[in-house]
């Protein structure tokens, strides 16, 4: 998959490059009135989408449009991460996101799961700086201790190129179908069709999985999921069917789809090199979104 620096996505001036670290200028507001001093615009900034604007449907606002335009996070973004009543209902993110896009036309949960991703890591490093100090539990020894992790070093990882991806998992065995892929499984050898998912796919999940924690019914968060992603199997797109076949579906199966469903879909790397500060284990971990991400103390 295709990588670009961090740096780069987010429009920010490359390692060398002077005066890195300086704030933006306040840029006056033409259409303020002249005894208006303190008046001025809020600075933008184009973010490079991992998706390429590549699985919008033609019409929508980001079909084929590689960045999106946002504003700078202010004082008015804060008050709605420090909202006690969004953050309860689990929507203070997305309300976040939604108050910096630009273009009113954009909602938040049309945004493709990567590309909103990417928005939150270019609001967290232009508001409150690249370095990430949060708690992590080392996998080895369990010890919990702070440890520093750099923005600026995430990544984006593009769509997959399939008709030239030398992954086993994908040479040979996906195609494209427009906006959505056609994968053929090892152990069943039946094809499906998967589409990438979005905000309000991601609201949808979550709160079936909620609903049923509720009710005390068993949680199926893994089955949920591929039900919905997964559009037709062999051609057959009667969800009876669809959902019946995911329930039945042998493990090696399962086990196929979500790989090649993360390798298939766009979205920021975070991964970086954790080093444990008491017993000195080191692995390549997945940066943790805690609360230290948009609350630092």
């Amino acid at each position: 998959m295709t990588r670009r620096s961090n740096e780069a996505r987010l429009g920010l001036p490359t390692t060398g490059a002077k005066e890195s670290n300086d704030a933006p200028p306040i840029v006056p507001n033409p259409e303020a009135p002249s005894n208006d001093l303190l008046s001025y615009v809020s600075p933008v900034e184009l973010v490079d989408l991992p998706s390429e604007g590549k699985f919008y449907l033609e019409g929508h606002p980001l079909h084929k449009v590689p960045t999106i335009e946002i504003r700078e996070m202010t004082a008015k973004e804060e008050d709605i991460l420090t909202s006690k009543s969004l953050i309860q209902k689990g929507v203070v993110l997305d309300r976040l996101v939604q108050s910096v896009i630009v273009n009113p036309q954009i909602r938040v949960e049309d945004l493709l799961v990567g590309d909103k991703n990417a928005i939150l890591v270019s609001l967290r490093i232009s508001g409150y700086g690249a370095d990430y100090n949060t708690q992590v539990t080392c996998p080895a020894c369990s010890a919990s201790s702070k440890f520093n992790f750099d923005l600026n070093n995430s990544v984006l990882s593009t769509p997959v190129d399939v008709e030239k991806s030398e992954d086993e998992r994908i040479k040979g065995r996906v195609t494209e179908a427009g906006n959505h892929y056609l994968v053929t499984l090892p152990r069943t050898g039946v094809t499906m069709e998967m589409r990438l998912l979005n905000g309000r796919d991601e609201k949808r999940i979550v709160a079936g999985q909620e609903m049923k924690r509720k009710k005390k019914l068993p949680e199926n968060p893994l089955t949920s999921h591929f039900k919905t992603f997964i559009v037709a199997v062999n051609g057959v797109e009667d969800m009876v069917q669809v959902h019946k076949f995911i329930d039945a579906m042998p493990a090696s199966d399962s086990r196929f789809v979500r790989k090649v469903f993360a390798a298939l879909t766009p979205n920021i790397d975070l991964t970086q090199e954790f080093v444990c500060g008491e017993c000195d284990y080191e692995q390549e971990m997945e940066v943790p979104f805690t609360t230290d991400f948009f609350w630092p103390q």
